[in-house]
């Protein structure tokens, strides 16, 4: 190793040129490649230095709209605790029946809903907060909504909410305190009630708007305790008006007739107010339509327009209930206003009479069943509403005028509208627990015999005169679309008296498919006998 060391040396002593240049290229290529490599180090760390960092905005506002009205609005909403003592008792599947359409003076009673579909089985019962009471006596608490009226501690919210209840308190927003309140009136028919807390202070309290200018499409807000959880708001539209018993079938009272809307609404929202895009309150929160399965919002709420609870919270807080006014008759809308009968009773349009209180103003004026109810006060009658509306806001004692029509030719009469709590029929059998087929049947699904003479002499009309259906009509049945019942009496059809079964299947068999036909009926009544007229058009023979 050292001989070839002193031999290197040796050699760069004799060519000590060549040496030098082999010293200063390696050098040369040491500097060029750290330069390269110091560039690129540069070139990263300089990379690193031209990006700039992020910083938060100040706030933008985008749309201030809601949050204003929750602000203006918000304060006046309040939570209510309900507590009853559940007595024990069985549990009873309710069944539900087809409820007396607008304009009848009958109700159900209690206020319990009605109607046959499933899927709104807990319309009511799951629309606040409460629990099962099939188990032994206790004490349960129910959570709804409210919304103050007035700074003096007046609230509003719905019947359900504080029905029964020995105890009602009452939460502020923003005051843990609970309030016990006072029940100064309920409304069953609306499903409304007044209650007041005592402060000591002037409270928050929100404007009630009139709920005539609410437009399909319009933004709502909802805002309530759903679930118990305070001063929640949710956002949609209205998705429908005037929506009634007739088209949700569980409404519990002809005087209800809702806004719909697709805001989320759920147990718990139930009194609480819908509010428009002014900041007024243009609806009370009242109901819901769930699936069989569900418990909360599907987009199909409902509340009671604003200009109803303003009328019922005066007379509530002035006399201390409400009072309607009635003339006592009563009819079912989608038959009373068939255009197919009233043509055949020489009227264009209006609600015939299905019966009349024997001891009623409507009675004691002349009006008969069958007669067709054309205008009231001048103004057109062309639905069941048309006739009740203008009824019930006129003070007992006054007077309204009805115009008619009877066999064909109009007329004119005074009628003193009487107190409805006072005047009110009993609802009309309800036989649908009845077989739902017969042995033997006609083209239309019916069954009928001949009347006997206690039935003939039950329903107060000669035994050789009409027929009787004795089942249930078939199911999918012309006689099922036309809504008979059994018990039926067919008096004629197409105006031709009916006798005996025989002049019924006569009369039946010369019907052709296409042709409209009118059954004059009368349907026996625990309040007596109503008339009625079921029209349609005869369909394809199958």
């Amino acid at each position: 190793m050292g001989m070839q060391f002193r031999g290197i040396v040796n050699w760069s002593r004799t060519r000590r040129g060549v040496a030098a240049l082999l010293i200063t290229a390696t050098l040369g290529v040491g500097i060029l490649i750290g330069s390269v490599i110091s560039d690129r180090a540069g070139a990263s760390h300089a990379t690193f230095e031209t990006a700039k960092t992020l910083a938060i905005p100040d706030p933008v506002v985008m749309s201030n709209t809601f949050s204003g009205i929750v602000t203006k609005v918000g304060p006046a909403v309040v939570n209510i605790s309900s507590t009853q003592v559940m007595q024990a008792q069985p549990r009873v599947q309710m069944r539900r029946g087809n409820p007396t359409a607008p304009g009848g003076q009958a109700r159900p009673k209690g206020g319990a809903p009605q109607g046959d579909d499933p899927s709104m089985d807990d319309f009511f019962n799951k629309f606040f907060d409460g629990q099962d009471q099939g188990d032994p006596d206790r004490s349960e608490r129910s959570l709804g909504s409210g919304i103050l009226v007035d700074s003096k501690g007046f609230i509003l919210t719905n019947n359900h909410v504080v029905d029964q209840a020995t105890r009602v308190q009452v939460t502020l927003q923003g005051d843990s305190t609970l309030y016990t309140a006072k029940v100064v009136g309920v409304d069953v028919d609306t499903d409304l009630a007044v209650i007041k807390i005592e402060t000591g202070r002037e409270l928050p309290y929100a404007k009630l708007g009139n709920s005539d200018g609410v437009q399909v499409g319009d933004w709502v807000l909802a805002i309530g305790s759903p679930f118990g959880l305070k001063a929640t708001v949710t956002a949609g539209i209205v998705s429908a008006k005037d929506r009634d018993q007739s088209q949700l079938l569980t409404t519990s009272s002809q005087f209800q007739r809702f806004l719909q809307t697709d805001a989320a609404i759920n147990p718990g929202n139930s009194g609480g107010p819908l509010v428009d895009m002014a900041g007024q309150v243009v609806g009370i929160n009242t109901a819901i339509m769930t699936g069989s399965r569900s418990m909360g919002n599907e987009g199909v709420g409902f509340a009671l327009p604003s200009n109803a609870a303003i009328d019922v919270y005066n007379q509530i807080v002035t006399h201390g209930h409400v009072t309607r006014g009635a003339i006592g008759i009563s009819f079912r809308e989608g038959e009373s206003t068939n255009p197919i009968a009233l043509r055949s009773l020489g009227a264009d349009y209006g609600v015939m009479i299905g019966q009349v209180d024997k001891d009623g103003p409507a009675a004691k004026a002349g009006l008969k069943a069958e007669d067709v109810i054309t205008k009231v006060n001048g103004k057109p009658v062309k639905t069941g509403n048309d006739l009740v509306d203008p009824i019930t806001r006129t003070p007992v004692g006054n007077k309204v005028e009805i115009t008619y029509v009877r066999e064909k030719a109009a007329h004119t009469i005074s009628v003193t509208v009487g107190d409805r709590a006072k005047i009110s029929p009993e609802e009309a059998k309800n036989n649908d627990d009845a077989a739902p087929t017969a042995p033997v049947q006609d083209q239309f699904g019916l069954h009928v015999g001949n009347l006997t003479p206690d039935e003939a002499k039950e329903i107060g009309i000669d035994v050789n005169k009409g027929v009787i259906v004795k089942r249930q009509p078939a199911a999918a049945s012309f006689g099922e679309d036309l809504t008979f019942r059994k018990d039926d009496v067919i008096l004629s059809v197409n105006g031709q008296p009916v006798n005996s079964v025989a002049d019924y299947q006569k009369i039946v068999s010369t019907l052709k498919p296409g042709q409209e036909v009118v059954f004059r009926v009368m349907e026996l009544s625990t309040g007596g006998a109503m008339s009625r007229r079921l029209a349609g058009v005869v369909p394809p023979a199958n």
